[in-house]
């Protein structure tokens, strides 16, 4: 009888590494760089594993997948305080990477205490990449009118500009002050939890690999949270926000869009100082322009709140937002050439197709009973699934390392690629491409005319670099 376990990738992998090793489990290919994402364990031939982003754990465990899991008991929350009758079962505190989910505020907000929180009138925004549990908290408050901003991440940047409060996981309160936060509360205690699927915990016999985990009474605490100790109350003196509120804010772009966007703003002599910053708020040589750090994926939505009047993006990004709101006042206001990647559909190597329209004869011979299609990209998926009339299908959401998902726990991967190698390596292959993407400047169709001055300016600016990379490439 075979046993699936879904392992973690990122902040939980060397601990878990640890953990499996002191239970006599020594994986092989169970590391970050990991090209098959699938490690092996020579004692356990029935035993089969697999890598996920944490967040995809209790999602894959829940709906049968796999009958265990590790992940933070975070988002085994975020799952269970929308679907509270789920087939995810907690097992075992597994006592390693802790941390606490804050609620946040600004420093310069004036509320101290949760009281003076519930006494406003206003609609308070909530920022989180845990939409389930902040509306779980402002309902449980009663709070008189909220609103929830769904995030990938950097919700600590938000307040108190372009929200509220911020739901965030932090290894400490001090941690949060120097993002200019003060905690309000403390709604949640995680820690690595392994999780079952309730068929598989009342059905199947794990009791061998169960002994293993709980013969392991978890790693030593000075071991496994060293990563997360905070340089304690000298964050406290840190960073306090105050920019122009008649400027321009900026959206810059995290993760490995970063240098090229900073090289970018370099070709047209745009100073960028301390970019990356621990605070998200790098400065730039622009008068009357303000920058926060966010996640390239939020910033369509965010352009079209209003939280931010500028946003350097990816066109793949922009067209999964107007994928989903068809009628959104966000614009492309200037291609920028760089980040170049192709959008592609992705099947395994073992599926019998080369052409989308091999897939769809798949469906209507009835050799797939469903069309499961994984992506981050996941409104995009949507439309290209009803456009190509891939029917009877179901949605997948990731939040990265898609490519795992074939071809177990998906048939169809959209997914983005620049030299398709990764793609292979992973024993797949492209069937189609989508279109083509790169960054992007993206604003508001709705704009004040004085920030709309400010904006053509800042558009001049940046059309400088684009004109000279274009001259380049064709002198070249």
């Amino acid at each position: 009888m075979q046993i699936k376990l879904a392992l973690p990738k990122g902040r939980l992998l060397p601990y878990t590494n640890i953990l499996l090793q002191k239970a006599r489990l020594e994986l092989s290919d169970y590391e970050e760089q990991s090209r098959s994402y699938r490690p092996r364990c020579n004692g356990l031939p029935n035993l089969f594993l697999k890598m996920f982003h944490e967040k995809d754990i209790p999602i894959q465990v829940a709906v049968g997948n796999y009958d265990l899991g590790i992940c933070g008991l975070d988002w085994v929350e975020e799952l269970l305080v929308k679907y509270p009758s789920s087939a995810l079962v907690k097992v075992h505190d597994l006592g390693y990477g802790k941390s606490n989910l804050y609620i946040a505020i600004g420093r310069s907000a004036g509320i101290s205490s949760l009281e003076e929180l519930k006494a406003k009138a206003e609609i308070i925004r909530i920022a989180s990449e845990y939409p389930n549990l902040a509306e779980s908290f402002a309902l449980n408050m009663r709070l008189r009118r909220f609103k929830i901003f769904p995030l990938w991440g950097a919700a600590e940047v938000y307040p108190p500009e372009s929200a509220d409060l911020a739901l965030v996981s932090h290894a400490s309160p001090d941690s949060l002050f120097k993002h200019g936060l003060v905690p309000l509360t403390s709604i949640l205690q995680s820690s690595a939890f392994l999780v079952a699927h309730r068929h598989s915990w009342e059905y199947k016999d794990m009791s061998f690999l169960l002994r293993c985990f709980h013969a392991v009474e978890g790693i030593e605490k000075e071991t496994i949270n060293k990563d997360l100790e905070t340089r304690g109350s000298m964050e406290r003196q840190g960073f306090s926000p105050q920019f122009p509120a008649a400027g321009l804010w900026l959206a810059l772009p995290n993760g490995h869009q970063q240098q090229p966007t900073l090289e970018f703003l370099n070709q047209v002599g745009l100073k960028v100082w301390d970019y990356p910053s621990e605070s998200r708020r790098p400065n730039i040589s622009l008068d009357g322009v303000s920058v926060k750090v966010i996640r390239p994926q939020d910033m369509p939505l965010q352009i079209a709140n209003k939280n931010f009047d500028l946003a350097i993006t990816g066109q793949d990004w922009l067209y999964d937002h107007l994928c989903r709101f068809p009628s959104s006042p966000v614009k492309e206001l200037l291609k920028l050439g760089f980040g170049k990647v192709r959008i592609v559909a992705v099947v395994s190597q073992e599926l019998p197709v080369s052409s989308i329209q091999n897939l769809r004869e798949l469906l209507r011979e009835g050799k797939l009973s469903t069309l499961r299609i994984a992506s981050e990209y996941i409104n995009i998926a949507d439309r290209y699934a009803r456009d190509n009339h891939l029917s009877p299908y179901r949605l997948i959401p990731t939040w990265g390392a898609s490519e795992v998902f074939l071809p177990e726990d998906a048939d169809l991967l959209i997914e983005n690629v620049q030299t398709g190698q990764t793609v292979a390596q992973h024993n797949l292959k492209i069937i189609d491409t989508i279109f083509e993407s790169s960054a992007c400047l993206i604003g508001n169709v709705h704009t004040s005319p004085l920030k709309q001055q400010k904006i053509d300016y800042v558009v001049q600016v940046l059309r400088q670099a684009v004109v000279t990379n274009d001259k380049t490439l064709k002198r070249g």
